[in-house]
């Protein structure tokens, strides 16, 4: 069992880093030292072999200081007074002549979203790559026509530490866990594949159970088996009924990042100059949660110290907010949300999605399958694209059925769903009574750097979406 991370005991003393600290942000807006300490392991068996089996350890610092809009940024593996010092005098030549005003720190929390267990150390390494073994023959067994099986335990266990030149210090302990399940399938020459997944802030104990790991073998079957039968799917401008959950990705990718602080503070996003404004149909409310407890977007605290929080965006159809970091909030008259974060250590903060989600309505989900007269119903997301600064996306469907007068008929391989998510948003028209979050596989790139998300919304219709697919 690995000792916790404490640097202030182990690597520094406290009172000269702090003093190094306050002469770094002297007529600053802002700024921080942040340390971090992070493990990982990955384990994959693909075809019956241990493809991967990979541990990796990481630690180190940031430092910042903030002036206007410039921040200066250094950073260091090497957890220590001298490596601080040094990356103190490159962050200070941001503030140049001085005469900032430094901001109060964040306000403390004393919640606690998620176990601070080591997921890691919990299962010995022959236990996993059993479950891994397991994992292959279960599915292999369920049906005569899979002819691969690739199984992914993945844990890690992030540990941070903010100081203040206030004095002021923040920790964080955050685990993440992850039980990945892909199945390719074959018949008559014809081969395709499905997969289940899903994880959080929590131990592996629930995610080894066989109940668990069962059920997602199951789920990429059944998606393995649907894409069996599938034809090409149509062309042309159609309406659209997205199931919930994981499609809320497209919410997260076309609508979420528009509505992060610093695109709209420089104008570039297609949601820049609208607060108060309409910007979606009725009913629509999206929501940024960082304070689900256990979910993967979850944080305790954001990456500059400031607690999480549960921001409404848009409410009733209407945007009355933003998600903000420090910086961006100070500069646009704001409150931090809770939304300053950071891939590691070796990057500085910036507004970024926790949890994305939309509120259900009161709809049946299978009314408003019922009342798609010629359309796609796609349930299942794969990758996608979107231009920030005017909304427009591509996103790819990995399970989907053509629907006709109400009725579902053969499920639809080459799906691609084109739009832009300001009339996305305009053009929904029913809310399902079934929101539901994903199961806990998201990522988020933005700038070059990768932080874990979560998405959710309920079965939803939205009209007129361009569908790309094979056949006109």
């Amino acid at each position: 069992m690995t000792t916790p991370f404490r640097p202030f005991d182990t690597d520094l003393d406290r009172d000269r880093t702090l003093s190094i600290v306050q002469n770094a942000v002297a007529g600053a807006d802002d700024g921080e030292l942040f340390l971090e300490r992070r493990r990982g392991e990955v384990l994959t068996l693909d075809d019956g072999r241990v493809k991967t089996a990979s541990y990796d350890a990481s630690e180190g610092f940031g430092l910042r200081a903030v002036r206007g809009e410039v921040a200066g940024y250094a950073h260091s593996t090497e957890i220590s007074e001298t490596a601080i010092r040094r990356a103190a005098e490159t962050a200070r030549l941001a503030v140049g002549e001085g005469g900032g005003t430094l901001a109060q720190a964040p306000a403390g929390t004393n919640k606690r979203l998620y176990t601070d267990a080591d997921p890691i150390s919990g299962h010995s390494f022959p236990v996993k790559v059993e479950t891994l073994r397991e994992i292959d023959a279960f599915a292999r067994d369920l049906d005569s026509r899979v002819v691969q099986v690739t199984a992914t335990i993945a844990a890690s266990l992030q540990e941070i530490a903010i100081l203040r030149a206030d004095g002021s210090l923040v920790d964080d302990t955050r685990p993440m866990t992850r039980v990945n399940v892909s199945v390719i399938v074959e018949q008559n020459g014809r081969r395709e594949s499905g997969t289940s997944g899903g994880g959080g802030r929590v131990t592996l104990d629930g995610l080894l159970d066989p109940a668990d790991w069962q059920a997602k073998a199951r789920e990429a079957l059944r998606i393995a088996l649907v894409n069996l039968e599938a034809v090409p799917a149509p062309a042309g401008m159609m309406d659209i009924v997205l199931g919930p959950g994981w499609p809320g990705i497209l919410l997260h990718e076309a609508v979420g990042h528009g509505l992060e602080g610093d695109f709209n503070r420089k104008g570039s996003s297609a949601f820049s100059g609208l607060m108060g404004q309409q910007v979606a149909a009725k009913g629509v409310t999206v929501l940024d949660d960082g304070t689900l407890r256990d979910r993967r977007g979850s944080i305790t605290v954001d990456d500059e110290g400031t607690p999480s929080g549960k921001n409404v965006l848009i409410e009733d159809g209407i945007l009355v907010g933003y998600m903000q970091d420090r910086q961006n909030a100070r500069l646009m008259g704001v409150e931090p949300t809770g939304n300053g974060r950071r891939e590691s250590y070796a990057h500085p903060p910036m507004p970024r999605m926790t949890n994305t989600y939309m509120l259900g309505g009161d709809a049946d989900p299978h009314d408003i399958v019922a009342d798609l007269k010629d359309g796609i119903w796609a349930v299942g997301f794969g990758g996608g694209q979107v231009d920030i600064t005017n909304g427009k996306f591509v996103f790819s469907c990995t399970e989907a059925y053509r629907v006709q007068n109400g009725k579902v008929g053969a499920p639809v391989k080459g799906a691609t769903l084109i739009g832009d998510g300001a009339t996305a948003l305009r053009e929904i028209r029913a809310l399902g009574n079934d929101m539901a979050l994903d199961p806990g596989m998201g990522n988020c790139g933005k700038a070059g750097q990768w932080v874990p998300v979560g998405v959710g919304q309920p079965t939803i219709m939205i009209g007129g979406l361009t569908v790309g697919g094979a056949a006109a």
